[in-house]
């Protein structure tokens, strides 16, 4: 099976100054399982969307979107669980 594109807009970079530092290499390793399994067994597609999903790591939410026709994932944003779903 080829392995899905990943691509992160800019806002993940801002999301990423706010998250502990010990939590960031866990995320990373949540975020590359996605291009070989893009909506694996933990992922929660979003209600009301067509094809966004998230995942969780720890306290924290990554919120990403699978285009399986292009085979590309785009990490939309990685926020706290409290806040994660506000303006979806």
């Amino acid at each position: 099976m080829e392995a899905y594109s990943l691509v992160l807009k800019k806002s993940v970079e801002k999301d990423l100054r706010k998250i502990p530092k010990e939590i960031i290499p866990d995320i990373f390793e949540h975020i590359e399982r996605l291009m070989r399994e893009p909506v694996p067994h933990d992922s929660y597609k979003i209600a009301g969307s067509e094809n966004l999903y998230r995942i969780r790591v720890g306290d924290y939410r990554v919120i990403y979107q699978v285009l399986h026709g292009s085979r590309e994932v785009t990490v939309i944003y990685i926020r706290h669980r409290s806040v994660a779903y506000r303006g979806l």
